[in-house]
């Protein structure tokens, strides 16, 4: 029993546990807002202009049986604005990263002359 609860420690304390439960909660907090964006602001908005905030209503029958495609119509538009979303986020995220990486390193303000002198002690120590 010993080791069981000693390997589900260890299994608890590996980082990749802990990124994914930060993960889970940030995905969380996240689709709330992008869930809220969906209802509250785009589908008002669409509603607005076509005159319906869902498509829900929308049915046909067949027999005694009902097709409600509109439901599944709101379905997809729900899917599209929060793909959009997540693209957009992942597309900013990923541009801020390579300004990070390409961003100037902090040199303390060194004038170009003192750069360069810095430059050279490098390299002679590094010969030496």
């Amino acid at each position: 029993m010993t080791t069981f609860l000693e390997d589900f420690k260890k299994f608890l304390m590996r980082g990749n546990v802990l990124d994914l439960a930060v993960a889970v909660i940030v995905g969380a907090a996240f689709n709330a807002v992008v869930q809220s964006l969906t209802n509250d602001v785009l589908l008002p908005f669409l509603a607005a202009i076509g005159g319906q905030p869902s498509f829900n209503d929308l049915t046909f029958s067949v027999g005694d049986g009902v097709i409600r495609y509109g439901t599944f119509d709101t379905q997809v538009l729900n899917f599209l604005i929060i793909a959009f979303t997540v693209f957009v986020v992942v597309r900013l995220f990923t541009r801020l990263q390579q300004l990070r990486r390409v961003a100037p390193e902090d040199d303390g303000g060194l004038s170009d002359e003192a750069r360069l002198l810095t430059e050279i002690r490098d390299l002679l120590r590094r010969d030496a």
